[in-house]
């Protein structure tokens, strides 16, 4: 019950300084869906990663540092560049481009893992690979989105305050997960009671969140789908495609090509919804900010396009 309890108290905590931030920086009228629903859905869908992560989850970094460091740059280096090499070379507006650089820097989170298990990957490894990024991407995406946000929107960019989406960051995302873990340490039987309904509802949330972030700017959608649609997928593909050779380069089996693949390729289109609503606030009868639209749209284009892969390694691993 006393973990029971600092989650209650973490969520509270979570939607008090996502308000407050979020307040401050539009200077608005107060928007439940932005303030509350989506932080707090965040924060239990990561709390929900956090229930089937442990402390020997983050050992891969030291017993396999080839695999990891290869996906690690991937994530973190390799495919910010290619998501502002697309944004640039197909010419997407200031606000969609910056959309697309916020997916760019998202972790790839329990629908990475769940991929992962699918395709017949190295299942340990992406959860490590998960559980390390979950923590940096605190740091890197509030430094990559404040110098996205300059190149592609230029003077019409928000006022951003770095340490307070850092900040925000990690009450979103990083808390989350070690109280998650710290409930799996120290609660064990009880965790494994809860864990299956909560990574039920947090798939659930996750499917409540793109459905909202495409119905309540559909209309934009519609007007930039002839490019925002090409770009997603495009980011997609290459980076898959990226993942799996920079792993069969280095001599990795296709075991773990398959994972680095998919942790390349594959991003939490939960945090991107997330993180663009609390930068930029919607404008008069949204729901949803323009910054969501990527990540919303990509949420349902990367089933199209990861599709194929789990298809080609599933039966790769049968046959093998």
């Amino acid at each position: 019950m006393t973990i029971l309890a600092a989650v209650a108290v973490l969520l509270l905590m979570t939607q008090t300084v996502v308000a407050d931030d979020h307040e401050e920086a539009t200077e608005g009228e107060s928007n439940v869906i932005i303030d509350v629903v989506l932080p707090l859905s965040l924060a239990f869908i990561m709390f929900s990663l956090g229930l089937g992560l442990t402390t020997s989850d983050f050992g891969l970094v030291f017993t396999e540092p080839k695999a990891f460091a290869i996906g690690i740059t991937n994530q973190m280096l390799v495919l910010p560049i290619i998501g502002f090499s697309v944004a640039t070379i197909l010419g997407l507006s200031g606000e969609m481009a910056v959309g697309l650089m916020i997916l760019a820097c998202c972790p790839g989170g329990v629908t990475s893992n769940i991929l992962t298990k699918l395709a017949k990957g190295d299942t340990a490894l992406s959860i490590s690979y998960t559980a390390v990024v979950s923590v940096v991407t605190v740091i890197s995406l509030p430094l990559i989105i404040g110098f996205s946000m300059d190149h592609f929107m230029g003077e019409a960019a928000p006022d951003i305050d770095i340490l307070s989406l850092g900040v925000t960051m990690f009450m979103l995302t990083a808390l989350p997960v070690t109280v998650g873990m710290l409930m799996r340490r120290y609660s064990p039987d009880r965790t494994d009671k809860i864990e299956p309904r909560a990574s039920k509802l947090a798939a659930g949330l996750f499917v409540i969140i793109v459905i909202a972030a495409i119905v309540s700017e559909f209309d934009t959608l519609m007007d930039n789908l002839g490019t925002l649609g090409p770009a997603v997928i495009i980011l997609n593909v290459v980076m898959l495609g990226i993942g799996w050779s920079s792993a069969s380069v280095f001599g990795l089996n296709e075991q773990r090509a398959t994972t680095v693949a998919i942790e390349s390729g594959i991003q939490n289109a939960s945090v991107g919804i997330t993180v663009g609503g609390l930068i930029l606030a919607p404008t008069a009868g949204a729901t949803l900010s323009t910054l969501s639209l990527p990540s919303g749209v990509y949420g349902v284009l990367m089933y199209l396009v990861i599709a194929p892969f789990l298809f080609w390694r599933r039966n790769s691993s049968v046959q093998e």
